[in-house]
């Protein structure tokens, strides 16, 4: 035990030179809200002092609102004056979403992060596959879909595997609906 601690201590010490000249490089805090290419920032708005329109917009935020730094609420905002631009349902899209997002667990919004991380790296025609199969599943009906999700999930790993290795461009999702006229 001993041992142990003459070991942390002796680490310590021979860290603190770099620890001490890492943090003389750092820029101290600036009292103007300044960003880093130094352009100045608002000052932080309580939730108390946001326009009643600001607050509907940003109401799925309220509990979190204060605890938000500057820069951060700054975002907010400026998203906040592009919604108001945005038609009626679209706006009951978003915050559909994000209402979802709010009752997610932190392990549900880390896989949902995952996955769109997966998705970015794919390549472009990987992309546009998923997105049309994904449209193709979408409309389904609410049967056809229940049946498909059944079917994946009464397969073992290694079949769903081969399905997936074996798997065409339309395989397992019925073709894609006709163009609408023009």
């Amino acid at each position: 035990m001993r041992r142990l601690v003459f070991s942390f201590a002796a680490l310590l010490a021979l860290a603190a030179p770099f620890v001490a000249s890492a943090q003389a490089g750092l820029p101290a805090p600036s009292e103007d809200f300044r960003s880093s290419d130094d352009h100045p920032l608002p000052p932080p708005r309580p939730w108390a002092q946001l326009s009643a329109d600001e607050k509907d917009i940003l109401a799925p935020l309220a509990k979190e609102w204060d605890t938000f730094p500057p820069q951060r609420q700054s975002r907010m905002l400026d998203k906040a004056q592009r919604w108001r631009g945005l038609p009626p349902e679209r706006r009951a899209e978003i915050r559909d979403r994000i209402a979802h997002w709010q009752q997610m667990t932190p392990e549900e919004r880390a896989q949902a992060r995952r996955n769109q991380q997966k998705f970015n790296d794919l390549s472009p025609e990987q992309r546009q596959k998923l997105h049309d199969a994904f449209e193709r599943f979408r409309t389904l009906s609410p049967e056809q879909r229940r049946a498909l999700v059944d079917q994946w999930r009464n397969q073992t790993p290694e079949q769903r595997r081969q399905a997936l290795d074996h798997l065409g461009p339309n395989d397992a999702l019925p073709p894609p609906p006709p163009p609408h006229d023009r």
